[in-house]
């Protein structure tokens, strides 16, 4: 994928001022606010942890940023290498600590196997698995999510999800996640550094990452850019083909997922395009002619983001207190 497949101008960004303008403001925060003496990015191997890096790399030079490999056996196992990659690339020091060991002591392989019982009581060792959401440009306004497991034998079977089912199982998964995060956590600790989010503009807005797991971080650089502005930027900066060319996957579930399986229902080229416009009043006729979607597609589109936002937003919201704690006004509520 490259910033050319993104047709109208409204998400063309002006690469090398974005560049400026986020690393001005990572080095300001870990100075003024956070008082840090560097950066820890967690490496997916994907297009928004590489820039991410690339830009904490711009700020504040490769010896004061440190990169995170937390690759799980069985599960998306190209990223390892691909993280590694991008460490190389942009000459930063860097750390490889496999995830499977602390999630076998969690429990999550067996919750998990627990929870597709549920619906597959034969689900077991050998099985693959993952989670995808109904196709919002021909739904009739629900969202519906099924499980598709395959067997050893490769038989593979594509189940609705009840609610409790769906539950259980994003509950265990999100063990993932905390994990990583408890492990960069412990390195800018150790390290006497900030750690540095990955969310893009859709992640971000449309609460696609998990509460004190990939949600959790000191700053966010580019969690005002659309992907496709993501895209641009990652050329702007050198990130190597091999991760500009990767198809975005949620390196959650043991069979190959897309983020826009599992997440966003439609290519992130027009989510990007319907998101942009949603949240700058065009009207739909007018994306349906951009995206090349029909105008009904689009107020479905519409209407999906409107209830993301909603049934997100508690990802968003700090600690609520019962009553303001007096002298702590500036310091935050996270």
């Amino acid at each position: 994928m490259n910033s050319n497949e993104f047709g109208p101008t409204w998400l063309r960004l002006d690469a090398e001022a974005a560049e400026a303008s986020i690393a001005t403001s990572i080095r300001r925060s870990l100075l003024k606010d956070l008082k840090r003496r560097g950066a820890v990015v967690g490496l997916s191997g994907g297009v928004d942890s590489t820039v991410t890096l690339a830009l904490c790399v711009k700020a504040l030079g490769p010896e004061r940023v440190f990169g995170v490999l937390m690759p799980e056996i069985g599960v998306d196992e190209e990223s390892g290498g691909l993280g590694e990659l991008a460490a190389h690339h942009f000459g930063v020091e860097h750390t490889m600590e496999n995830i499977t060991p602390v999630l076998e002591a969690l429990g999550h392989y067996r919750r998990y196997a627990e929870a597709v019982r549920l619906i597959i009581p034969g689900y077991g060792p050998g099985w693959r698995s993952k989670i995808v959401t109904s196709d919002t440009l021909s739904s009739t306004g629900y969202t519906f999510f099924h499980l598709i497991a395959q067997e050893p034998g490769g038989k593979t079977y594509k189940v609705r999800l009840p609610l409790q089912p769906y539950l259980e199982i994003l509950a265990t998964t999100n063990f993932k996640q905390r994990t990583r995060k408890m492990i960069e956590y412990h390195h800018a600790d150790r390290l006497h550094y900030a750690v540095a989010g990955t969310p893009n503009r859709l992640e971000y807005e449309l609460g696609f990452f998990v509460k004190q797991g990939d949600g959790s971080a000191d700053i966010k650089p580019i969690a005002h850019l659309y992907k496709s502005q993501v895209y641009q930027l990652a050329e702007h900066l050198g990130v190597p083909a091999a991760i500009l060319n990767r198809m975005p996957t949620t390196g959650t579930y043991s069979l190959e997922q897309g983020q826009d399986e599992f997440f966003f229902s439609l290519p992130l080229a027009k989510m990007d395009l319907c998101l942009y416009a949603r949240n700058n009043d065009i009207p739909a006729e007018t994306v349906a002619s951009a995206a090349d979607l029909s105008v009904e597609q689009v107020r479905r589109i519409f209407a999906d983001i409107d209830a993301k936002r909603s049934t997100t937003r508690y990802l968003l919201l700090p600690p609520i207190l019962a009553e303001d704690v007096p002298g702590t006004s500036n310091r935050g509520k996270g």
